[in-house]
């Protein structure tokens, strides 16, 4: 705490005794109502710093963790309560959910969302290699015909699909190269082509 919210502190500590002193030399007579109106007071209070204090949970808790397209070649993203920062894209005209991985090399699709996005799996040839946090899985390499996020759009762009379990495909570098600018300040993740 700096010293100038100290001081704010300070004189709100006092405006505060200096209120309470008030009352109490008002409503001398009748000292059961003054602590009665102290008290609901009191709660109203505790009640509005609680909610500025727990503003940003509240806020980040009542918004959509989506994309909002901000200019013609600009992307943010909100991060969500958990950490992490999601992206809905267009793959091949389904709407497939991953999460933003600049640790993964490619992008990398669960098998149930290749399979949504149009892939055949079953011809797909698991010959690819990758380590992961759950070790070794095997993948198979493909070319998406179409991706996009918002407006901006990619074609023929390169994937992987897992032969392991994943809870969520990764949009990992193979497509955040894409963008010319890629940042993340006040908990938003900003991507600008």
């Amino acid at each position: 705490m700096d010293t100038f919210d100290t001081g704010r502190l300070i004189y709100l500590v006092l405006l505060l005794l200096m209120v309470v002193g008030w009352a109490f030399a008002a409503r001398r007579t009748s000292m059961n109502k003054t602590l009665q109106y102290a008290a609901v007071w009191g709660l109203i209070i505790l009640g509005a710093v609680a909610a500025v204090g727990l503003w940003d949970d509240i806020s980040r808790a009542s918004m959509p963790y989506r994309a909002n397209v901000v200019g013609e070649n600009t992307v943010t993203v909100p991060r969500s309560r958990d950490g992490h920062y999601y992206l809905t894209l267009k793959i091949n005209d389904t709407d497939v959910r991953f999460v933003v991985d600049t640790g993964a090399t490619d992008i990398v699709l669960t098998k149930a969302d290749a399979i949504r996005a149009g892939i055949n799996v079953d011809a797909l040839n698991f010959l690819g290699r990758a380590n992961t946090a759950n070790g070794e899985v095997a993948t198979a390499s493909v070319r998406l015909d179409r991706i996009a996020l918002g407006p901006i759009e990619d074609r023929n762009v390169r994937a992987v699909v897992t032969g392991g379990e994943m809870f969520r495909s990764l949009l990992g570098m193979g497509y955040l190269q894409h963008w010319g600018n890629i940042s993340i300040a006040r908990d938003t993740l900003t991507l600008i082509r």
